[in-house]
This record gives C-alpha cells, sequence and structure tokens, in this order.
C-alpha cells in the first residue's frame, strides 16, 4: 500500500494540519491494521481511500485511538492527493462515501467538502464547568456554547477575543473525562475578528488523542452553522477561519453556506513525503 504524507489547509510544507493518507488497491485491511498504521503514524488522522468506481470513492478514517466518522481535513488532504496523481480530472464532482453518509467532494487546486447534515444537538448547561476546564477568563455573553455536528459533534465555544482564545491552557484529563461524558470530539474555541477572518479558532480534542488540532474541517463546518444559526451570519455566505496560530501552523479554512442550508468546507493541500506499507495486513 502507497502512503503518502500531506499538510492539508495550506499551500505551504510545514504548514496546515498533517494527515496520514494511505490508497487501498482492493478490500479495506482489517481494523485492528489500520489503527495501528494510525498509531505508527501519529497524525491525528489517517485516512484510508479505496476507489469504487470513476467517480466514487469509500473513505475510511482513524486516529491514533480509533476510528471515527468523518475527518475534514484529511479528506481534503485525500482529494488534494488523488487530484495531483492524476487520478481524478480537475473539475469533477465525487461522491465520498464515509461512515457519516455519502458526502460529494469538488476537485480542483481548491478541494471542496459537502459535510453531513447541520445540526444543532443541545446547548451547554454547565458552562462554568466546562470554562474551568478551558481556563476561560471571560465569554462572550451575546452567544451560547452549543454541541453541533457537521458530521462530528464538538463543543462551540466563544470567547471575547483573539489574546482570551490564544491564553487558553484546557486541563486535558478534565476535558477528555467532559467529552466522553457529552459525547463530543472535543471543544471548538473561537474569537470573532475584523481582520480579513470571520473569526480565530482552536480546536482541542484529547479525548481522540489529540491536544490540539492544527485545522478541523468538520468543526470549523459545525462553527459556520453556529454563528448562521445564532444570527452572526447569513446564508449564502462565505466564510474563513485561521487556525493553528497557537502551534505555529497557520491553517485558512475556506466555508460555503448555501441557501438549502448546505454546508462545504474547502482548502488546498500539499504532499510533503510518499512512502510504501510493506508490511502485510
Amino acid at each position: 500500500m502507497k502512503y503518502f504524507i500531506v499538510d492539508a489547509f495550506t499551500t505551504q510544507p510545514f504548514g496546515g494540519n498533517p494527515a496520514g493518507v494511505v490508497l487501498i488497491d482492493s478490500d479495506f485491511p482489517s481494523e485492528k491494521f489500520m489503527q495501528q498504521v494510525a498509531a505508527e503514524f501519529r497524525y491525528s488522522e489517517t485516512a484510508f481511500v479505496r476507489r469504487d468506481g470513476n467517480t466514487e470513492f469509500t473513505v475510511r478514517y482513524f486516529t491514533p485511538r480509533g476510528e471515527v466518522d468523518l475527518c475534514g481535513h484529511a479528506t481534503i488532504a485525500t482529494f488534494s492527493t488523488l487530484y495531483k496523481l492524476g487520478i481524478i480530472a480537475d473539475g469533477t464532482l465525487c461522491v465520498n462515501h464515509t461512515l457519516a453518509g455519502n458526502l460529494q467532494v469538488k476537485v480542483g487546486n481548491m478541494i471542496m467538502m459537502q459535510m453531513a447534515e447541520p445540526q444543532i444537538i443541545d446547548t451547554v448547561v454547565d458552562v462554568k464547568r466546562l470554562h474551568s476546564i478551558m481556563g476561560v477568563k471571560n465569554s462572550l455573553k451575546a452567544l451560547p456554547v452549543q454541541v453541533v455536528s457537521t458530521g462530528l459533534p464538538d463543543i462551540i465555544m466563544p470567547v471575547d477575543n483573539v489574546d482570551e482564545l490564544n491564553a487558553l491552557k484546557p486541563d486535558m484529563t478534565a476535558l477528555a473525562q467532559l467529552s466522553e461524558e457529552i459525547e463530543v470530539t472535543g471543544v471548538h474555541a473561537f474569537a470573532l475578528s475584523d481582520d480579513g477572518y470571520t473569526a480565530h479558532v482552536r480546536n482541542f480534542a484529547p479525548l481522540y488523542g489529540i491536544p490540539e488540532e492544527s485545522a478541523t474541517g468538520t468543526a470549523n463546518g459545525a462553527l459556520a452553522h453556529y454563528l448562521r444559526h445564532n444570527g452572526v451570519i447569513k446564508s449564502p455566505a462565505n466564510c474563513r477561519f485561521l487556525q493553528g496560530e497557537a502551534m505555529g501552523r497557520p491553517s485558512v479554512i475556506a466555508i460555503s453556506l448555501l441557501e438549502d442550508g448546505a454546508v462545504w468546507v474547502g482548502g488546498d493541500a500539499t504532499i510533503i513525503a510518499i512512502g510504501e506499507i510493506i508490511i502485510e495486513s
């Protein structure tokens, strides 16, 4: 099996969010094997992709600790790789079969992926506990803390400004426990801005072995829907979120909110390594 290391949501090597991409020729290997590969790569997600037809693909996503239904940055990395290898032509509309549903992906220099149906799942009641875990000093009181999903559920947590956002120092053990209790992937914190970006964001998912992630497609899709749901922006609209600053890996995530309620997430990606897995599954 050939594998690629790909930096998603960036045009610069060693920027954005790295993901593993593994090409599968026929049947998927065992879940145990895919989990072992993901743990060996140590990236937040590794995507295993199988071609099912001219424009149809099945992608499975593994963190170092387990399989997840969907991963935005690994999807961008996957379809950017397939495009750069000449497997998919420019302008092709593909179907990505995932555990979160069958989603469309527009392929070209910019990869745009359809997210799962956006949902406001719940409003977080014990905000005081969450803020204590996250190290929040001031909250953005005009907006609620909610659990939102466009494929994976995340706590969307507003803070007052970018300085407050950058000062967050979560208790990772406590956050993992809270995430397990309320069945979310983690916390997606944001501060609204007027510097050319809709918001600056940070993402924490220690329950899945990810203390902080430099670019998250699903969580930013959820954030865009949250902002629309709470009247901050209206459809149709295009958003740009800046993530990864605190990690030294700035990433720009493009979002399109359509009038029909759909959320599309996009960006570029850069291949930085190619190799071959020689261990049999």
